[in-house]
């Protein structure tokens, strides 16, 4: 039959409208499925699951947690070498195909079959991209047909060397390397910029099996698989059959390196803040991964507080430092001990430790709440306690309250807490932020109840905080992977709450600037600061304590054995190793000072009268056994702030009958031997020989000797 000319201009019509229903089709099938698939230009913030940045208060990185990549080449930085490496090694048709190599597939195929094994793969670098970032390692058909299908969605959205840029930084290199940046430290400790032809090969090389191939685990095997991916360079053209054949004769040259940020730049700190973060994020937003934290750490007094706890701690001995601002409760430098690496006890946080005479900061502030003033005059005779069957030493006569705190009197001390009343002093220490057992009993007064350094730093903050108490804090805020803020300090932290009043306050911080001019504390003077602190040392010196506040900073040093034997010391070594810390960063600090001393003039109310036949029943160590028989007396121990520290050689330490491990659990207070006035050294006298030891002690015993 004879077409026409319509005829044929109805055929082409039809055959063009079939095409576009099918192109339409096949775009309305493509949008379909790219609909349920995730945006792939969203790769560039990736972040594995579980991954945390630490950062230090001016963005300093202080340490990467998780599996993280920690140091990425810039976009545009990539070294050509490492690009040629990669793509010789993963995927040699990389700019031919649209994100699914069907060449490649067909090759692997062939090449498996002959040599009956996988010895080829056919996933493209865009597809090993997209089952990094957005899919599961599970050999699945389902996983499979997602991962293809996400290839051809990131060809269509990014370019070729947005991809190939994305996959060297994120793709698993084995021994903890994450991208070519982290595998050319950890392997080399090189740039990936300074990688030669060799290296470069067998980086490139790793994907596939890293843990198998890792130089590091199998030598000989990733020298094997460096042969291979060098023939696969050379056939592409990117190096010389030379180049070739003079790289298979390079050693591997290895030159292992700590992944960068693996470790911790303030590793006690850090240590703190992993306790820290379960109270502030939930589980959930913990696990989501790419969380970023800043802290609230000053590395810089970090590092300077680190130098000066090892210089004023010889031996065994350890040592404890956190500073922390008053009214926000950040705690801008935190030490547990001299040397992370052979002891991970965090001697800050969790330590319990005699706190000696700084204890005494409770009693005096509870005695002006309730109505005494620093000038009313208070008993320093010995005291002595017959159903105890022990005494309290004292100098006798009688002094200022004022006077009494600065020259740390013990017996006085327990004279002004037991007419203030001992559930009131234990009520102040609550509010002040305690929460470790204290018992209504005098050698509570001296420092029997064990505490931590940081709880310790909280309390004598808020006094510099004129009454107002803030619980310390490392973090300032944390951000989720898109930015997203989980929890700031200004929104989320804790406000500060009212522990006393600001005029009792500000007597006390006039009070504790008389221990720093004229008291125990005078190694602690700053020549251009007014500071208010106190020391303390406890039965026996075996803790040495001095916590001083500026208005602006609250610092605490501590030194001790974990085996809690005697320092041969006193709390002048505190003292003077706070002074050193202080004049360190006290450059940064502008010059502030405390409030006037106050004029009180609230009525002193006694406390209600006691049941003496009840008195005992009360007393936190009736459960033990008390043996006065073993009692001995309390080594007589002046503060010497400006004399050489005294140590005990420690072979002539007898074996103490208590564990030396520091994570024991916390001492139950027991009938306290007598302690001892703490009191300055008129001058500096000469260093004196440890005393000796007196023989074996009652543990059970509350260490009270008092500074």
């Amino acid at each position: 039959m004879k077409r026409t000319r319509l005829h044929w201009f109805l055929i082409a019509g039809s055959a063009a409208a079939i095409g576009v229903g099918a192109a339409l089709g096949v775009r309305a099938v493509t949008d379909l499925v790219d609909s349920t698939l995730p945006d792939a230009r969203g790769i560039s913030n990736f972040n594995r699951p579980g991954t945390i940045t630490l950062l230090a208060s001016n963005g300093q990185v202080i340490q990467k947690l998780g599996p993280a990549t920690r140091e990425k080449v810039k976009a545009g930085e990539m070294p050509l070498l490492v690009q040629q490496a990669f793509i010789a090694a993963e995927d040699r048709r990389f700019y031919e195909h649209d994100g699914v190599d069907g060449w490649g597939v067909a090759r692997a195929l062939v090449t498996n079959l002959r040599e009956g094994a996988v010895r080829e793969g056919a996933s493209t670098i865009t597809q090993q991209l997209a089952r990094t970032v957005f899919l599961s390692q599970d050999r699945t058909m389902t996983r499979k047909l997602k991962e293809a299908a996400l290839a051809l969605k990131l060809e269509r959205q990014l370019s070729k060397q947005q991809i190939l840029e994305q996959y060297l930084n994120y793709v698993y290199l084995g021994s903890s390397a994450y991208g070519v940046a982290d595998a050319a430290w950890i392997y080399y400790s090189k740039k990936p910029e300074e990688l030669t032809v060799p290296e470069a090969a067998l980086i490139a090389g790793l994907p596939p099996a890293p843990s198998i191939y890792s130089p590091l685990v199998n030598p000989e095997l990733a020298l094997g698989r460096r042969s291979i991916v060098l023939a696969r360079m050379a056939q592409a053209g990117f190096i010389t059959s030379a180049e070739e054949a003079a790289a298979k004769q390079t050693p591997l040259n290895l030159k292992p390196a700590i992944p960068k940020y693996f470790l911790s730049q303030a590793p006690y700190f850090t240590n703190w803040v992993a306790q820290e973060l379960p109270n502030v994020l939930s589980m959930d937003q913990l696990e989501v991964g790419g969380l970023k934290i800043r802290t609230s750490l000053n590395l810089e007094w970090q590092k300077e507080g680190r130098q000066v706890i090892r210089k004023n701690a010889p031996g065994a001995l350890q040592g404890a430092l956190v500073a922390m601002e008053p009214g926000t409760g950040l705690v801008r430098t935190l030490i547990g001990g001299k040397d992370f690496k052979t002891s991970q006890f965090n001697r800050a946080s969790q330590a319990l430790r005699s706190p000696g005479s700084t204890f005494k900061l409770f009693t005096y502030t509870a005695a002006v709440s309730a109505g005494l003033k620093p000038e009313d005059k208070f008993s320093n005779k010995e005291r002595c306690y017959p159903a105890e069957n022990f005494c309290i030493k004292g100098k006798g006569g009688s002094s200022t309250m004022v006077n009494g705190l600065a020259q740390s009197f013990n017996a006085f001390a327990v004279d002004v807490a037991e007419k203030t009343g001992y559930q009131r002093v234990i009520e102040t220490a609550r509010k002040l932020g305690l929460t470790e057992k204290i018992g209504a009993y005098p050698a509570m007064v001296l420092g029997a109840n064990e505490q931590t350094v940081l709880d310790m730093t909280a309390a004598y903050a808020a006094i510099a905080n004129r009454g107002v108490f803030v619980k310390p804090t490392p973090f300032e805020e944390i951000s989720g992977p898109d930015g997203e803020v989980f929890w700031s300090r200004r929104v989320d932290g804790d406000r500060g709450n009212r522990a006393v009043d600001s005029d009792v306050a500000d007597a006390m911080n006039w009070m504790l600037q008389r221990v720093v001019t004229s008291g125990t504390g005078i190694a602690a003077r700053l020549d251009d600061r007014q500071v208010a602190g106190k020391t303390g040392t406890s039965e026996g010196a075996r803790d040495l304590w001095f916590i001083g506040s500026l208005p602006q900073l609250t610092t605490t040093v501590w030194f001790g054995y974990d085996s809690n034997k005697k320092t041969g010391s006193s709390s002048g070594q505190a003292a003077w190793a706070w002074n050193q810390f202080m004049n360190k960063i006290k450059a940064e600090l502008p010059i502030r000072v405390f409030p006037e001393k106050p004029v009180l003039t609230r009525k002193f109310t006694p406390p209600g009268k006691k049941n003496k036949k009840k008195r005992n029943d009360d007393l936190p160590y009736r459960g033990y056994e008390y043996q006065p028989d073993s009692y001995e007396p309390a080594d007589q121990y002046e503060d010497s702030p400006f004399a050489p520290p005294r140590f005990e050689p420690e072979g002539d330490q007898p074996d103490l009958p208590y564990p030396a491990d520091p994570y024991r659990a916390p001492r139950t207070p027991a009938p306290a031997p007598a302690p001892v006035n703490e009191a300055p050294a008129a001058a500096p006298p000469p260093a004196a020989a440890p005393p000796a030891e007196e023989g074996p002690r009652n543990w059970l015993k509350p260490q009270i000797q008092s500074r």
